[in-house]
């Protein structure tokens, strides 16, 4: 994964997107990783696979009770590591 700065992101900002779109890239600051950048397909892919993850996970619980939309959404995005 290639990994920029924040001020190199900053100042480089469209070569980031450009290699953005072929694969994961890191942001740091400090030193420290603060961020990842990822292209649009992955996203909706990651989002996808998590929310198939809490599909799959309620429906082998056996006690799916009432299904709820907003909160398969909020489960999955949690386990994706988003704040949902």
């Amino acid at each position: 994964m290639d990994v920029f700065s924040a001020t190199d992101a900053k100042r480089e900002f469209g070569e980031m997107l450009m290699r953005a779109q072929k694969a994961p890239v890191g942001v740091t600051r400090n030193g420290k990783p603060i961020a990842v950048i990822v292209s649009e397909i992955e996203y909706q892919a990651l989002k996808l696979q998590a929310l198939r993850a809490a599909l799959i996970e309620g429906e082998q619980s056996g006690d799916a009770g009432r299904l709820d939309m907003q909160t398969i959404k909020a489960k999955a995005m949690r386990k994706a590591g988003l704040n949902g």
